[in-house]
């Protein structure tokens, strides 16, 4: 086992989650935005047109790349329905605790019949320590030949250059998403924890209510 945990890790480019900030094995650094959807076919075709004419001027204004992620995940109504028969037991009147089990079944019957999902939208933010304009050729080396050599001072100055220069790209994201419509928040670290878990955990893809 602890061999197969070994293997696993190696494969895994994240190297530590600190301050709302990704860290790689290879230096870089990334953020991730949770946005908010558009119910795209129940717009107009105008309404449509417009979407895609601001959304592909955004993308054609981003002088950095992007990664866009859609997460899917099956509900496990599992916890709503412990509650149900919690609350079923727990009636006094007959016809209620009849009703109850009937609806208990109906929402099983109805949960295994249909393949319920929930659906998450991301957008990762990259920035490479490399990009840092300020940074010399010599420190440009030092970052190449591994960056946690250096003095732990060094590493969070130059820690502190790369998240302003990365949450600069953060802020030109969230005004143009506002721009067509769409909300979206950076995840702290602990949402990031949970993202990665059930990203890394294929058997723990589902949600729950």
């Amino acid at each position: 086992m602890p061999t197969n945990i070994s293997s696993i890790q190696e494969k895994i480019e994240i190297d530590d989650i600190r301050d709302g900030v990704i860290f790689l094995k290879d230096g870089g650094i990334r953020a991730v935005l949770m946005t908010s959807s558009v119910n795209f076919a129940l717009k107009s075709v105008e309404e449509q047109d417009a979407l895609i004419y601001h959304f592909r001027e955004f993308l054609n204004s981003l002088d950095f790349p992007i990664q866009i992620l859609i997460v899917s995940r099956k509900f496990n109504i599992s916890g709503y329905l412990e509650i149900l028969e919690q609350k079923q037991k727990e009636q006094e009147n007959e016809l209620m605790r009849i009703q109850a089990s009937e609806y208990i079944d109906f929402i099983r019957g109805l949960t295994e019949l249909a393949n319920i999902v929930t659906e998450s939208f991301y957008i990762v933010i990259p920035f490479a320590q490399v990009e840092a304009k300020q940074l010399t050729p010599l420190e440009k080396i030092t970052i190449a030949t591994g960056f946690k050599r250096s003095s732990t001072s060094d590493r969070k100055k130059t820690f502190e250059e790369l998240k302003t220069q990365l949450w600069q790209r953060i802020n030109y994201v969230l005004s143009g998403l506002e721009g067509f419509g769409l909300r979206a928040t950076v995840l702290n670290n602990e949402e990031l924890i949970e993202l990665f878990y059930h990203l890394y955990n294929p058997e723990a893809k589902k949600g729950r209510l």
